[in-house]
């Protein structure tokens, strides 16, 4: 009797893992359908090229190409106001110059500088980077995390210090995701507190070529539109639509924002093409159509989604947050 109830005990046990087993094996291609289907570019005529100014760096490449190719009159950049934390997002420095933010020293005395940073992976893919003042290196460290603040020692007069420097030397992306380290800013001796923004700039190697982007932006679209300029577009063609700074509903607020920009804007719009990322691309296309009332045609290109279509992961969980985030936006939009 007893071997009769651990044989049926076993089949049961056998045939529920094999039912977990099979639909496993049948989720995973119809998540795959769905992110497909969320990510699908649809072109219209338009003579106006939007941006969304959150997306990374090579996507920014890639819409700048899209502009230079197809004969766009101009090209819209949006997003919120700007984030705390710069994103250093390829090997490269991100460079202060103090002198304008400390008091005279001729005092020769040891001086602590911090980095107040994190890296965006952790463990054995977090970020690496070196600290140089006055183009010597002073400190090299493996970023955590959470936010931290990591310490050199500089012996001499702040009078001195021409620059201090943070290298991101560690870039890269795979399957553990896409290896990015964000600074805030430096801080000397405990009370001089320089930000990023207005008080840095960031030099990068993309493409072969040598670029320099200065930090005085104040939004995400305003990073996007210096992007875009470093790359040679003609200033008067790239403008910069800010939306106010929110935790949640950014690309309805961005949406609005536009929207507004559009009401006393005297530049012509003949048709809109969105640029996004990947599975994103159906929320801004619903979200736009409905902001804009279907004044205009509206397209939308979404770009590869390289971070989370490295990792199987990364690409389900994506497919399924914009999946209940059209959900949530189908009941948010009915407002509007």
């Amino acid at each position: 009797m007893l071997k009769f109830r651990n044989k049926k005990a076993s089949i049961i046990i056998l045939i529920f893992l094999s039912l977990f087993i099979f639909s496993v094996i049948m989720f995973i291609p119809i998540v795959y359908s769905i992110s497909d289907r969320l990510a699908k570019s649809e072109r219209v005529n338009a003579n106006t090229l939007l941006v969304e100014g959150w997306l990374p760096p090579y996507a920014i490449k890639m819409a700048y190409d899209e502009f230079q190719n197809n004969g766009y009159s101009q090209i819209i950049t949006t997003g919120i106001n700007s984030p705390d934390y710069c994103l250093i997002f390829t090997n490269g420095y991100l460079i202060f110059y103090p002198k304008g933010n400390i008091l005279p020293d001729n005092k020769i005395r040891k001086h602590v500088i911090e980095v107040d940073g994190y890296s965006e992976l952790g463990g054995e893919n977090s970020s690496q980077f070196n600290v140089f003042i006055n183009n010597s290196i002073v400190g090299n460290f493996q970023a955590e995390k959470r936010k931290k603040k990591y310490a050199v020692t500089w012996m001499g007069r702040l009078n001195d210090i021409d620059s201090i420097m943070v290298q991101f030397i560690n870039d890269g992306v795979g399957n553990y995701g896409d290896r990015n380290l964000f600074v805030k800013g430096i801080i000397i001796d405990g009370k001089t507190v320089i930000n990023y923004q207005n008080n840095s700039e960031y030099e990068v190697d993309l493409s072969g070529k040598k670029i320099r982007i200065i930090n005085n932006f104040s939004s995400y679209a305003e990073i996007a539109r210096n992007r875009l300029l470093s790359m040679g577009i003609d200033s008067s063609k790239v403008i910069a639509v800010s939306g106010k700074r929110v935790k949640i509903n950014r690309t309805l607020t961005s949406a609005l924002a536009f929207r507004d920009w559009l009401k006393t804007s005297e530049i012509e719009v003949k048709g809109i093409n969105i640029v996004t990322l990947g599975a994103h691309a159906k929320r801004t296309w619903m979200t736009y159509n409905n902001i804009l009332n279907k004044s205009y045609d509206i397209g939308i290109i979404s770009l590869p989604d390289y971070k989370n279509n490295h990792s199987r992961k990364n690409k389900i969980l994506k497919t399924l947050r914009e999946t209940l985030g059209i959900i949530y936006y189908s009941i948010i939009l009915s407002a509007y």
